[in-house]
């Protein structure tokens, strides 16, 4: 599980401190899933992103798409198959795209920055504001340019956060 799915996961209930923020600046659930199919579509913004740097090197990545493709089969370099133990049944007892989905380093480490902003609020128990403010101090590329997409940037977001919160603290 990703940065971007913990945000999607927020904008579920737009009516909760933090999401609401979200809506009224004009992201809403629908909008972000939108978003998140075409951050790594072909000319998306990450998969630009990640074409820039071997480009720079001189590595023409559809090229090397092409030439995997045409030796390995087509969807050579897309997800790994599922392996299969000696009784032809997927290992761990997994069905592909079926239950747990582990969470990515930068979705961990959003979680516990969620656990330090309920700690720094003085608040006792972690709230949709403070995995969402979590989110935004990770601030990894992923939840970035999400964001950019709307029009906005983790430190502006974050501060009509915490602006709303004061808001509705008094």
């Amino acid at each position: 599980m990703r940065t971007e799915h913990l945000l999607l996961a927020l904008l579920e209930d737009p009516t909760l401190p933090g999401p609401a923020t979200l809506r009224r600046l004009g992201i809403t659930e629908q909008a972000a899933r939108r978003e998140v199919t075409l951050l790594d579509s072909p000319g998306g913004p990450l998969a630009q992103e990640d074409a820039a740097a071997p480009a720079s090197l001189g590595i023409d990545v559809e090229e090397v798409r092409r030439r995997a493709e045409q030796s390995l089969g087509a969807g050579a370099l897309e997800e790994p198959v599922p392996r299969r133990g000696r009784l032809g049944l997927l290992r761990r007892g997994r069905r592909p795209g079926a239950g747990h989905l582990p969470f990515t380093r930068p979705a961990k480490q959003a979680l516990e920055l969620s656990l330090r902003e309920a700690v720094r609020r003085g608040d006792r128990s972690i709230g949709t504001e403070h995995l969402l403010l979590g989110l935004l101090d990770e601030a990894d590329r992923r939840t970035a340019a999400l964001l950019g997409r709307f029009g906005t940037d983790p430190a502006t977001l974050r501060a009509e956060i915490l602006e709303d919160l004061a808001a509705k603290a008094d």
